[in-house]
């Protein structure tokens, strides 16, 4: 397999889709859309990538099964191209699922488009925290505004 074009695809098309999710319109169905063609796309390539990785190994030339069940085995995955684009997709689906998830919940919130983007930005650049940052604002702020 050639990693280093698969890493630019799936790296490219996460750029576009979190532009996308951040600047496009949300009519249309922009959220559904996104969320089935994006992180379900960005998913099902990940399941493609895991499945090939369990089958042959994540090697370019092949080789053994991946072992996740120590640090010695997850940091072998991740010292080959494989492993490093197989792990990176998985992390990439799950962050625009959850971006997704965000701009759906903040829009039924009533959250600004504005208040939105520096959050996405956040979740896309930083997942975990972006999240956080994001059901801090929508629970403690958003809250507290609504009931005035």
């Amino acid at each position: 397999m050639n990693w280093p074009t698969l890493f630019q695809i799936v790296n490219t098309a996460a750029l576009l889709l979190w532009l996308v999710l951040i600047l496009a319109p949300r009519r249309f169905g922009t959220i559904g859309w996104l969320r089935v063609l994006g992180a379900g796309g960005l998913s099902l390539f990940y399941v493609v990538l895991i499945i090939t990785a369990l089958t042959v190994g994540f090697g370019d030339s092949g080789g053994p099964a991946p072992d996740f069940t120590t640090i010695a085995g997850i940091r072998a995955i991740f010292a080959t191209d494989g492993g490093v684009v197989t792990g990176w997709t998985h992390y990439l689906a799950l962050d625009l699922f959850t971006g997704v998830w965000i701009a759906e919940d903040a829009d039924r919130r009533g959250m600004g488009r504005v208040a939105q983007g520096p959050i996405l930005a956040l979740t896309f650049l930083a997942g975990p925290a972006g999240l956080f940052v994001y059901l801090l604002a929508s629970r403690l702020i958003w809250r507290a505004v609504s009931q005035r």
